[in-house]
């Protein structure tokens, strides 16, 4: 009645699809910190630009950069895309 369901699993089953969709959720990921770090980029531009306080921007430009390049670096070692 269970037929294959009992059958037990080669190790590592199925993680090779799981590596490459973790690939592609980091991509999306880099992608999104990449557009908001160009939003705060103008931002901040456009605040020294215009004389007004833009320390605050500046920093979450910063942030911004530094998670970026914390998800370029982990993403290195997954496999690429297919």
């Amino acid at each position: 009645m269970t037929g294959d369901a009992s059958r037990a699993r080669a190790p590592g089953a199925g993680s090779t699809r799981r590596r490459v969709r973790s690939g592609e959720d980091f991509d999306i990921i880099i992608g999104f910190l990449g557009f908001w770090a160009l939003v705060l980029l103008v931002v901040t531009v456009w605040m020294e630009v215009t004389a007004q306080p833009a320390l605050g921007w500046a920093l979450g430009l910063l942030a911004t950069l530094l998670a970026l390049y914390g998800m370029i670096r982990l993403r290195r070692k997954l496999p690429d895309r297919r």
